[in-house]
């Protein structure tokens, strides 16, 4: 048996609102929204760059606290595994995503009235079988 790890653990700002749906299936919520995340460096001329990356990210069956409060701005920390997937859009183009399957999401904003934290349990949790209509239409690159 080969044993590996995939963890990916990540602080920044939600680039928009986080949207919210429903499986028809299983009536699984399935909340996405996109985290920025940004690198700082000097460059060759001595001078500080920021280089800034989208992450999107989806997470299930979250409380309602915390999909009311995952808001445009709001500073997150964001733990879970990289998933890549692909699907078959409206115009049946195969297309190709990478995401984070959120596991834990803890606000981090100093505003907070009180800091909660959504821990998912892996375990209890099943994931269901995303289909393009859980799809968002734009990414934001």
């Amino acid at each position: 048996m080969a044993f590996s790890l995939n963890k990916i653990m990540l602080i920044g700002n939600l680039g928009k609102d986080s949207e919210t749906r429903f499986t028809t299936a299983d009536n699984f919520s399935v909340t996405n929204f996109t985290l920025a995340t940004t690198y700082s460096f000097k460059n060759k001329n001595g001078e500080w760059t920021n280089e800034t990356t989208w992450h999107n990210v989806v997470a299930f069956n979250l409380s309602d606290f915390m999909k009311e409060n995952l808001k445009k701005g709001k500073k997150v920390y964001v733990e879970g595994r990289l998933v890549k997937r692909d699907y078959t859009d409206k115009d049946n183009v195969k297309r190709y995503v990478t995401e984070v399957r959120a596991e834990r999401i803890i606000p981090l904003d100093s505003n907070a009235d009180s800091v909660k934290e959504a821990d998912i349990d892996a375990a209890s949790t099943q994931e269901p079988e995303i289909s393009e209509s859980t799809e968002a239409d734009d990414l934001p690159f």
